[in-house]
């Protein structure tokens, strides 16, 4: 199996580490996030990865280098006029997945003590284009899912602005774990061109193809985008 980490970002929320550091590289109990997440997808079989990388991509390459890719067979997703955000990141590294299938996505800056394999075994159970991990926590953004887990919309929380892409009588929101886990049949089916989100391309799939959660609350899930974050990461994350 393989996996596709987004390390791309410019991690502006995490200034003034970024200032001269790429957000992945940002260390929790002196270990950093893409190292933590390596391992953590290790666990779970993976030792194909392809990184995307832009901002301070070199300190990235020469950090998997002098680790020797922790063991793994790491391909680097290398985007350099600008960041492609999550879709055109994908999209950028197709050639990379291909012969796997599914395959996991996440975002370098998260930490989680998610048990992928439960996910892995919902993903195949139910055959889905994509699972989606969530879970019930305040967010700012969620997904909307029906009574079925299968994703029907997106709502602004904070706005209460909505886009709905299959209409539902009852939906649950949950906000998003950043980790995916996609067949390789979703490739032919991203049409957009450049720099673009999943959260469009997931809401307008979502009209004819299933896209599901997977929830995971009550575990751990830290998203490691601001200074303060990395503290409360430290407590779990040793």
């Amino acid at each position: 199996m393989k996996a596709m980490i987004f390390a791309a970002g410019l991690g502006t929320r995490l200034k003034p580490w970024t200032d001269h550091h790429p957000k992945a590289l940002a260390p929790v109990n002196g270990k950093p996030l893409l190292q933590r997440n390596i391992e953590y997808l290790k666990k779970y079989g993976i030792s194909d990865f392809v990184i995307n990388v832009h901002h301070f991509a070199e300190q990235v390459i020469t950090f998997l280098e002098q680790q020797q890719q922790f063991g793994c067979n790491i391909a680097i997703s290398h985007e350099v006029g600008e960041p492609l955000e999550t879709g055109g990141g994908l999209k950028n590294a197709a050639a990379f997945l291909t012969g796997s299938n599914p395959f996991v996505v996440m975002n370098a800056d998260i930490l989680t003590d998610l048990d992928l394999g439960e996910m892995l075994a919902f993903h195949r159970q139910h055959a889905p284009l994509v699972t989606l991990a969530v879970t019930n926590r305040q967010s700012s953004r969620a997904f909307l899912f029906n009574n079925e887990h299968a994703l029907c919309g997106w709502k602004n929380l904070q706005t209460g602005a909505e886009r709905i892409s299959v209409p539902a009588a009852h939906t649950v929101a949950r906000a998003f774990s950043g980790i995916h886990i996609m067949d390789a049949a979703i490739f032919p089916l991203l049409t957009e061109e450049g720099k673009f989100s999943l959260v469009d391309v997931y809401l307008r799939l979502a009209k004819e193809y299933r896209i599901l959660g997977y929830d995971h609350s009550g575990g751990i899930l830290i998203d490691v985008g601001k200074p303060e974050s990395i503290a409360v990461a430290e407590q779990y994350f040793h």
